[in-house]
Formats: structure tokens, sequence, C-alpha cells
């Protein structure tokens, strides 16, 4: 099972005179993850390397910024993949304290730095969610507010026209059986919409 973060965790080490700061958050897409490390860039300007490791899924990527090829973001990727996270971003901006730490000394303080934050972190189960839009009469209303909170559902939107829509995402795995019994419960006058 794939878990993701509550939210974001932080760590800071020392290491030979250079300073390590490290964050784990959770991310939807590479394009907001390389956002992220921009705002990054330009909060730390003094800062040698900003490396960083994506785990979403297609996305997935790793950038050493500039540190020998493989002893930056490959071994932060691996602690993510190590700890079963989905759809979170590492990154570890690196100030140099003018002493070389070699690959082997890189690659530990890049994996420390993120597993020290993630020693904070609550994961969460990462559930695959499926958005569903039905209408209904108002005398159904109630009926379809009780079903969606004992199905677990989350009431995104509901709007009263002629008819009540209801807009809701439900985990994956529950979802089938909802429908079904919404179906039964209301006799066949769910109105069920893309």
């Amino acid at each position: 099972m794939a878990f993701t973060l509550a939210e974001p965790v932080h760590s800071e080490l020392l290491i030979k005179k250079s300073r390590f700061i490290g964050c784990v958050q959770r991310i939807v897409d590479r394009p907001a993850a390389l956002a992220v490390v921009a705002g990054l860039r330009a909060q730390h300007p003094g800062a040698a390397h900003v490396c960083w490791a994506l785990m979403a899924g297609g996305q997935s990527a790793a950038n050493d910024d500039g540190e020998p090829g493989g002893t930056a973001g490959r071994p932060m990727l691996e602690v993510l993949r190590h700890q079963q996270l989905e759809g979170v971003l590492a990154t570890v901006v690196r100030y140099f304290g003018g002493v070389k730490l070699g690959a082997g000394g890189l690659v530990r303080a890049y994996t420390d730095c993120v597993a020290q934050a993630l020693l904070t972190a609550s994961p969460v189960p990462l559930v695959a969610v499926r958005r569903l839009c039905c209408a209904v009469p108002y005398a159904l209303e109630g009926l379809v507010r009780r079903e969606i909170d004992a199905a677990g559902g989350v009431l995104e939107d509901v709007r009263h026209e002629t008819l009540v829509q209801f807009s809701l995402t439900l985990a994956v795995p529950q979802a089938a059986a909802f429908i079904s019994r919404l179906d039964d419960a209301a006799q066949g006058r769910v109105d069920w919409r893309p």
C-alpha cells in the first residue's frame, strides 16, 4: 500500500561545515514540484545546490543539481521508495562548508537529511478516489446525504435546481456498492451524470 504525507516535514543537518536543509511534502505533480524547487532557489540564493526527488507515479524524477551524478537525487528517491511514499517531493538545500565530502559522504548526507525529516512524518494511506455526480428529487436529498456519510464519501458540491445535484468523491473500492445501494433505495430515481 502506498502512503502520502499529512503535512510537510523538515530537517537540518550540519556535516563537516556543510549545512543541509531538508523538506518532504505532499505534491500533486511534476509542474508543482518544479515550482517548489524554483521557490527554494529564490529563497536560498547563496545555496550551492537544491537537490530534489519526486515520487508521483509516471512523473517520478530525481535531480542532483550539480552534485556528482547519483549522489543526491537518486539516494533521496530511494528513501521515498523504501518508505512506500507516493505524491511527495523531497528537497535538500545545501550550503557548501568548504570541505568536500566525497561520493559516499554525499550519498549519506542526502539520504540522512530526508530520512531525518521522515522520522517526524505522519504518513496517511493513499486511496484512489472516484468522482460521482447525480441528481435526485428533493424528497430524496436526505437519503443521499445519509448514504454519502455511511459510505465515507466527501460531499464537494450541492446545487438546488429543478433537482438536487450532488458532486462527491468516494474511495474507488466503495463506489460500485454505493451506486447500487443508492439506486435500490431511491427505486431508480437517481440520475447519474458524467
